[in-house]
């Protein structure tokens, strides 16, 4: 598994509101002198109004890597450059500034919110603390951003989070994002707690309020379904690696890396005479204390050979004809 090179990066920089450089975050292990490698150096970038859709399994890091942008916790090394600022090397005060411009949805959107607090106070709160506009152009500001989310103002001034459902919590929690006109935000599987019906009005409501609003997404998951459906690109994580990047219909069309077609083997088809096939791969990632040398998906990967268990492969172009595919495997699926 990949994390060496940089050739899915773009050079496009005045188009690039995001750029993360060998992105490293470690988390020590009480006094053990050990660290666990959560994410263990990644680059990706993301252009203006597009969408990027980091998936993978659980563990992989994908959720790190949004905090590690936020800041939350700073990474351990590498660089985080938003709208042409290094983040790793602003202080506390820049810092809080510049997360104005960035937001997060958070992956349960009931602990999300103040449970204590009336639901228009909260979406209140960063206006509030920012001192945006009169206390009338605020409230004018957060009605507005009620209504765009589906939720009705007057209601939301007299009730609190728990008398919403949890796909009403979660427009709440958009609607708490969106009301200091950021340019990014960081989706952290905003859908997974929901319905599916829930999932896809949700999902619509997204789409909707980028087009309006010409926001900038990072839209983590572990569903490669509801990825393709929002993502414009697409990057594959598997154990603090970066193993795949591709515009999104090309990697579902023709997955270059056989940790990607598990994972899209693994959706389920709603075709109950469909055969139910096993994907190709057992046992459980390893651990990330102690990642095995090399490619890291080489201990599951049925392709694997002596240069997969000792050789780390470098990211590079697949696909030819200079397409927007890249792969980082010594044996991958599309030349």
């Amino acid at each position: 598994m990949a994390g060496t090179g940089k050739a899915h990066l773009r050079d496009d920089d005045d188009d690039i509101v995001l750029r993360v450089d060998d992105l490293v975050v470690d988390f020590p292990i009480g006094r053990t002198g050990l660290t666990v490698s959560a994410v263990a150096g990644i680059s990706l970038d993301v252009k203006r109004g597009e969408t990027l859709g980091i998936v993978g399994e659980s563990g992989c890091g994908k959720t790190t890597t949004g905090r590690a942008v936020m800041q939350l916790p700073p990474p351990t090394s590498g660089t985080v450059r938003f709208e042409g600022a290094d983040l790793t090397t602003l202080d506390k005060a820049a810092m809080r500034t510049a997360r104005t411009r960035m937001q997060m949805i958070f992956q349960d959107p009931i602990s999300a919110l103040n449970p204590r607090r009336k639901v228009r106070d909260i979406v209140a709160e960063p206006l509030d603390i920012w001192k945006r506009g009169s206390k009338a152009e605020r409230g004018a500001v957060v009605d507005r951003t009620l209504e765009e989310v589906g939720i009705d103002p007057e209601r939301a001034a007299e009730s609190q989070p728990h008398q919403f459902s949890g796909g009403q919590c979660q427009r709440i929690s958009i609607a708490r994002a969106l009301v200091l006109d950021p340019s990014l935000i960081i989706c952290d599987e905003p859908v997974s707690a929901l319905d599916v019906s829930v999932q896809a009005q949700v999902l619509n409501l997204l789409e909707d309020l980028k087009a309006k609003h010409q926001l900038t997404l990072v839209f983590i998951a572990h569903d490669l379904a509801v990825v393709k459906n929002v993502s414009d690109r697409v990057a594959v994580m598997y154990l603090g690696k970066m193993c795949e990047v591709a515009a999104s219909d090309a990697l579902y069309e023709r997955p270059a890396h056989p940790y990607t077609k598990v994972l899209l083997d693994s959706i389920p088809v709603a075709d109950p005479e469909a055969p139910d096939v096993p994907p190709p791969i057992t046992g459980e990632p390893p651990s990330p204390v102690l990642p095995p040398p090399g490619c890291r998906f080489h201990t599951r990967c049925p392709f694997a050979t002596d240069v997969c268990r000792t050789t780390e492969p470098e990211i590079r172009p697949v696909g030819g004809n200079g397409g927007d595919h890249f792969v980082a495997c010594h044996h991958p699926l599309v030349a």
